[in-house]
């Protein structure tokens, strides 16, 4: 059986490439959603009312068609269901042919070139949001499932990016299609539609990923800190993937969980600490650096760490006397994670040497001294900070 992929566009027949309209009118059976099958309910092919990947490819493979038509809405290489169900006909002839997708098409209707754009699909998830609109010139966001356009606006607004520029497409492509431009906080009362794109323009994104931030521009009250000398060193020592998990594990004023955030835009920090005041704070610093993707915690670890999520790095800044239970949870949810911690007392440090030897299939530690400068009248004096240990080690296959 010959089978085409099709990309329909954005209107399931004004948009066609004049490629894929030939393959249509070659098929003698027509598989797609109800609206991608509506042109043709007059053209006498068979069509079949289906979109599950698994589905259509029974139903491929029990008909007597020899020509046959997948109808697929967009672009067949854009967030397509062209993805899953092209491995399942790896035994058929089959062509995978493009089309308009909302995003290609959405930019032309609002003047914006793509070439500098990232795309996100929410379809069915709540995707980091603000991390990527603070991060990027442009950002194209896939609506659907759980997030609104209002919503996704209402984020922007709560994350310190109210003032970036918001373009959404409700509808694109039928009849009622509405355009809206302005600023989030202008659009949180957006109707909640199920076809929806949106574009998010920030022109100050950020250029560089955030490292040693100041210290001075985090929210801290009477809460520790990891200093930013100290703090830059043991992000990267992490290696965080851009796709990872990281645990920080003792966030106090969550000043690692920003500088990890912007590591892994694409994943997620989950910050842990016993005081609800740190958790409120780390809080409060995910929302003044537009990281919401930091999910914080307020717990005694290890016992919380089961319900999270397994951490590709973990930084432990704080662990009470607990820290034999934590290196053991660690290794359970991720024998092959990356820990961070850091020592200031010579007992964190005599503790934590063994876990790591232990644990660790190597690990290394490093003892980080600096001082700075403080103005005392006329002179510039050296200001001593406390040395602080940094141990990093990545976990042994087989745990302990």
């Amino acid at each position: 059986m010959k089978v085409y992929l099709t990309g329909t566009g954005t209107d399931g027949c004004r948009t066609l490439t004049a490629e894929a309209a030939d393959a249509i009118a070659q098929a003698e059976l027509l598989i797609g959603a109800k609206r991608m099958l509506e042109p043709y309910a007059d053209s006498g092919k068979k069509l079949v009312c289906l979109y599950q990947a698994e589905r259509i490819a029974e139903t491929l493979r029990g008909s007597q068609a020899e020509c046959a038509a997948v109808l697929l809405s967009g672009d067949s290489g854009f967030f397509s269901g062209a993805r899953n169900l092209l491995p399942l006909l790896d035994d058929m002839n089959v062509t995978v042919l493009p089309g308009i997708s909302s995003m290609s098409a959405f930019c032309a209707k609002c003047g914006i070139s793509y070439e500098n754009m990232r795309f996100f699909s929410l379809h069915g998830t709540r995707s980091d949001i603000a991390v990527h609109a603070k991060m990027n010139p442009y950002c194209f966001f896939l609506l659907g499932g759980e997030m609104t356009a209002a919503q996704v606006c209402q984020r922007l607004c709560d994350y310190g990016l109210a003032d970036i520029r918001v373009h959404t497409g409700i509808d694109l492509g039928y009849e009622n299609e509405r355009i809206l431009h302005g600023t989030p906080s202008d659009l949180t009362a957006i109707p909640a539609e199920t076809l929806t794109v949106l574009i998010t323009e920030n022109p100050a994104y950020l250029r560089y990923i955030p490292s040693a931030v100041p210290d001075g521009d985090f929210l801290r009250d009477k809460v520790p800190m990891t200093k930013a000398e100290v703090r830059c060193n043991a992000v990267a020592a992490m290696q965080i993937p851009r796709d990872g998990i990281c645990w920080d594990i003792g966030c106090g004023t969550g000043s690692v969980s920003v500088e990890a955030a912007f590591r892994c835009p694409d994943g997620q920090v989950f910050a842990f600490d016993q005081k609800a005041e740190a958790v409120h704070l780390t809080e409060q610093n995910a929302h003044r650096f537009s990281c919401d993707n930091i999910t914080a915690v307020c717990g005694t670890c290890p016992d919380i760490l089961h319900d999270y999520p397994a951490p590709d790095a973990v930084f432990i800044g704080g662990s009470g006397r607990n820290l034999p239970e934590i290196f053991e949870a660690i290794a359970h949810k991720n024998p092959n994670a990356k820990i961070v911690l850091t020592a200031v007392s010579l007992e964190t440090l005599a503790m934590a040497v063994p876990l790591f030897a232990r644990y660790c299939k190597d690990y290394q530690a490093v003892q980080i001294a600096v001082t700075r400068t403080k103005k005392l009248g006329t002179h510039t004096m050296p200001d001593v900070q406390n040395p602080v240990w940094l141990i990093a080690g990545c976990l042994k296959c087989s745990g302990s």
